[in-house]
């Protein structure tokens, strides 16, 4: 019985992640099975959300980008995305030297512009086009919304998950066609 509490808790809290994610909870005679549309493992979410956790904490106690940079990290299947901007190159090197040291961190794609670090109508802007790219793939026949993770970042979409070509394709197209979207990203692991 302890297992099933167990299963059934990880389930949700992966479930948790994604807002009102589709959940699948199906009873049998025997017990009760879970299983979620999820590609990752529900032990895979639990370490991308610790590896961000990781990553900002120590962009947190970092001086020098505490003090003059924002970046922020996002992690999907253990490959970490670093948005934001640092005043030199140096501290965006930093910056991914820093992620690349996490433990169970596979890759890291450096996309941390040198620059000001952004105003708050700016990240607000960020936050709009995602929320409309987001709703434009979940407007997408056959394209589960769950496997594509939307971040924006100064106009430019990046979209991460786990996915079929076709369905990769057809995610980066529907952003592209979002007012205000001026670049779209693929960061997908392919099925195909």
């Amino acid at each position: 019985m302890n297992k099933i509490i167990t299963t059934t808790f990880i389930v949700l809290l992966t479930a948790s992640q994604y807002g009102c994610a589709p959940l699948i909870i199906v009873g049998a005679a025997a017990g009760v099975t879970t299983a979620t549309i999820e590609r990752r493992t529900p032990g895979t979410v639990i370490e991308d959300q610790t590896i961000e956790f990781k990553i900002n904490d120590l962009f947190g106690k970092d001086e020098g980008l505490k003090e003059t940079a924002r970046v922020r990290a996002t992690s999907y299947n253990n490959i970490v995305l670093l948005t934001g901007e640092t005043p030199n190159e140096n501290l965006r090197d930093r910056a991914a030297s820093i992620a690349r040291k996490v433990n169970k961190v596979s890759r890291v794609h450096n996309e941390i512009t040198v620059g000001d670090r952004k105003s708050f109508g700016r990240g607000s802007n960020d936050t709009w086009i995602t929320t409309k790219v987001k709703t434009a793939i979940t407007g997408e026949k056959d394209l589960n919304p769950i496997h594509v993770k939307v971040v924006t970042e100064k106009g430019t979409v990046f979209l991460m998950g786990i996915v079929k070509r076709d369905e990769g394709q057809r995610a980066a197209l529907r952003a592209s066609k979002i007012k205000g979207v001026k670049r779209v990203v693929k960061i997908f692991e392919y099925l195909d």
